[in-house]
């Protein structure tokens, strides 16, 4: 199955972070313990400013394994996502409810998760008459408990999403299998497979079509121009100086053909081996930043119907349809006209 999602960060970032709002369920489950976020950020040596909105990702991950050493609980990140409650999702949250069905909500999660958190990125693949949910984390080396957290969220959120139980997937995760599973069942009603190639989730596609109940769709414009605002904001503040201006430069080179690494460091006035060591010390490549920003910009093109197909890929500076077609699907799964057709029916 095709890789849907080219959004994801290539790697942890020390620009990382999680909303507070985001905070809610492991505050929750604190707060049933007679503890509280501030007593265990104590405990672990941490500090937050507290008039920032936004925590480190690192001290989020932190929290989370202090609280299942500190309460001697080796499922501490389940019960933090049972706890998952729709605030926590902040403007993300409330699109999430003008959504129509499931499976349009799922798109929406691709889009804005990031609003709620950098801890990873969400993907959608469909297989004839099965969908899969996979998120793949931007912390691989973090302990089980964020993983488990984020799938027990989605499954507590997804029932009370719908307005009934929803059957069990088909459950893996990358991780290895704890000594007792038995709060596997009690959570997700069936065990999950472990060492898996990513973390996922596998079930029948029709649930995608699943209504949400009360669905209120008279704000969806807006409140989707508001999201893309933020989004928009939140990745040129937490962009590595070198990639915001590499990205920037292809924007607006890249209808004049496409730029070559050489021709790239000329124009910031730097040489080639400099521009490659510092988007290494960023954590990503010259490849990496050209393929982001044109994805970013074909999804923006292509919610154009005046735009041809043709027309876009000449503006993304290919000679060929056919390259940009090609390319597109290997960042999304899809042909880009199968994309333009989701997204018209989506909005």
């Amino acid at each position: 199955m095709p890789n849907t999602d080219l959004r994801p960060a290539t790697g942890p970032s020390t620009n990382h972070a999680v909303s507070l709002a985001y905070l809610q369920p492991l505050q929750d489950v604190l707060h049933a313990r007679n503890s509280s976020l501030e007593k265990l950020m104590q405990h672990v040596g941490l500090r937050h400013n507290a008039a920032a909105d936004v925590m480190p990702a690192g001290h989020y991950l932190q929290l989370l394994d202090a609280g299942a050493a500190l309460f001697d609980d080796p499922f501490f990140g389940l019960h933090c996502g049972e706890k998952t409650r729709l605030g926590a999702y902040n403007v993300y949250g409330m699109i999430l409810m003008s959504c129509q069905d499931l499976g349009e909500a799922l798109h929406q999660t691709m889009r804005y998760e990031e609003l709620a958190h950098d801890l990873g990125r969400s993907e959608l693949l469909i297989d004839g008459d099965y969908a899969e949910y996979r998120w793949h984390s931007h912390f691989p080396q973090a302990s089980r408990h964020l993983a488990e957290s984020v799938f027990a969220g989605i499954r507590v959120f997804a029932d009370w999403f719908a307005g009934q139980p929803l059957p069990p997937g088909e459950l893996r995760f990358q991780h290895n299998a704890p000594t007792d599973c038995r709060e596997y069942l009690r959570v997700f009603g069936a065990m999950p497979a472990f060492e898996a190639d990513c973390h996922a989730v596998r079930f029948p596609a029709a649930l995608l079509r699943l209504p949400v109940p009360n669905a209120d769709q008279s704000m969806a414009s807006m409140l989707r121009q508001h999201a893309d605002t933020l989004l928009q904001k939140k990745r040129q503040q937490t962009l590595p100086d070198i990639v915001r201006q590499l990205r920037q430069l292809f924007e607006h080179q890249l209808k004049s053909g496409e730029l070559k690494l050489i021709d790239a460091a000329a124009y910031l006035q730097m040489s080639a081996r400099t521009l490659q060591r510092k988007l290494a010390e960023a954590g990503t490549g010259f490849q990496q930043v050209l393929d982001q920003t044109r994805y970013e910009l074909a999804c923006v093109y292509l919610a154009n119907q005046e735009l041809s197909l043709t027309d876009i890929a000449f503006l993304l500076g290919y000679q060929e349809q056919s390259s940009f077609q090609h390319a597109f699907r290997s960042w999304s799964g899809v042909t880009p006209g199968q994309y333009r057709n989701q997204q018209r029916q989506t909005f």
